[in-house]
């Protein structure tokens, strides 16, 4: 598990063939590798990969046929967004997030609040009809491993504030209009979604 809080952003350094699916390099040069052992998860652009290297300040993780079809950003030169797993007793704070990336939407805007320096933007994601179901106002949603809050939902569109604390230590900053990003939604939405569902008799 992890909160959505990122540590480090790091850089995709190669990205080879590996059987159906493809071992990715990763720079990481900016957290603390040195208790990173193999086996240990590592958010990567809010999915959840197994470190399979770990080579001083470069991670490699195999990445499945299966994840890269449901995720983006693992191209050589992509900037990532970091996070170690969540350890018993540390500090909850964003949000629980599983590092399952749910689906990938689609930047639709990306732009300041308003005209006043505040330094705060808006960024309105298209995420999948599957996917934007799950999404509530005041809600809280993963986006490229990032903790953020729902603002308003419209549809398939939601949009959150992004403050100038979080476009300086995340990925989010370098964001444009059409660009795509990973979404997992609130673990809790799915529950729920869950228990309303009646048991099919056997």
């Amino acid at each position: 598990m992890f909160t959505g809080i990122v540590v480090a952003v790091g850089r995709v350094v190669s990205h080879e063939p590996a059987g159906a699916g493809a071992r990715i390099r990763v720079d990481a040069s900016g957290m603390d590798c040195a208790d990173i052992a193999i086996g240990d998860s590592i958010a990567v652009a809010g999915c959840c990969l197994t470190v399979v290297e770990n080579l001083s300040a470069v991670l490699g993780f195999d990445v499945s046929a299966e994840t890269l079809c449901c995720t983006s950003g693992f191209d050589v030169g992509r900037a990532v967004n970091l996070e170690k797993a969540l350890r018993f007793g540390d500090r909850l704070g964003g949000h629980l997030v599983s590092g399952h990336v749910d689906g990938v939407g689609t930047v639709a805007i990306f732009a300041p609040v308003d005209a006043a320096p505040s330094g705060n933007w808006l960024l309105a994601i298209d995420a999948p009809a599957s996917v934007a179901r799950y999404i509530a106002a005041k809600g809280s949603v993963a986006i490229d491993g990032v903790s953020l809050t729902s603002n308003t939902v419209d549809g398939v569109r939601f949009t959150v504030n992004l403050i100038p604390h979080t476009l300086t230590v995340t990925t989010l900053s370098q964001l444009a209009v059409g660009a795509t990003v990973n979404l997992e939604v609130d673990v809790i939405a799915r529950y729920v979604e869950r228990l309303r569902q009646p048991l099919a008799a056997r």
